[in-house]
């Protein structure tokens, strides 16, 4: 299914991702697919590390924390879901309304998404999944850089929009938005610095 984002005029939707080949991931926004590259190791310890700490966090709390691959689906109306043109895969999302999720994944927008960046797909996370979650109201959009070892984050603010992110190095300390006493330890998600092989 990875050929279906070199088709440009080709429109899809959450059906043809539920057809697409297992051996393959990939996304859609607006009808238009993407494939994803798998994650290299730096990636993914990164996302160990903020699966841990925001998972322990919210072990007692009502909202619930998720991580690829899980779909979401964004209707734009009342479509019926074969029909939903947009379906991605963010790296973590927080659910805050459990009455959004069912057998199939995520209907409507997550409270909380965070995508880590790979030199790949960066423009796409920054640009495509940046408006994506803005015009559905996903409430704080984080942008994890392991390569620089920086964060971007985007919070919702007057008439649901981002505005200008706030962007922290590999020394700070981050409060998310979501939560009064969630704070994420910067040096310790990203770890000691490695080169991809």
């Amino acid at each position: 299914m990875g050929k279906m984002a070199l088709q440009k005029d080709s429109h899809y939707t959450y059906a043809d991702y539920l057809n697409g080949p297992e051996d393959e991931r990939w996304e859609i926004i607006d009808g238009r697919a993407y494939a994803m590259v798998p994650p290299s190791p730096t990636h993914q310890a990164v996302l160990r590390q903020l699966t841990l700490k925001i998972g322990n966090y919210l072990e007692d709390k009502t909202c619930e924390l998720y991580f690829a691959p899980f779909a979401v689906r964004f209707p734009e109306k009342n479509e019926r879901d074969e029909d939903i043109t947009t379906v991605v895969e963010p790296d973590l999302l927080v659910i805050c309304d459990n009455s959004k999720i069912d057998e199939k994944g995520l209907k409507g927008a997550p409270d909380f998404i965070i995508e880590i960046l790979s030199p790949s797909t960066a423009g796409y996370d920054m640009i495509q999944k940046r408006r994506l979650y803005e015009r559905h109201g996903v409430r704080e959009y984080w942008l994890v850089d392991p390569t620089n070892r920086t964060v971007m984050v985007y919070a919702l603010k007057e008439k649901n929009k981002y505005g200008e992110p706030e962007i922290y190095g590999s020394e700070d300390e981050i409060k998310v938005h979501l939560f009064d006493d969630l704070v994420l330890n910067m040096k310790e998600v990203f770890g000691p610095a490695r080169k991809e092989p």
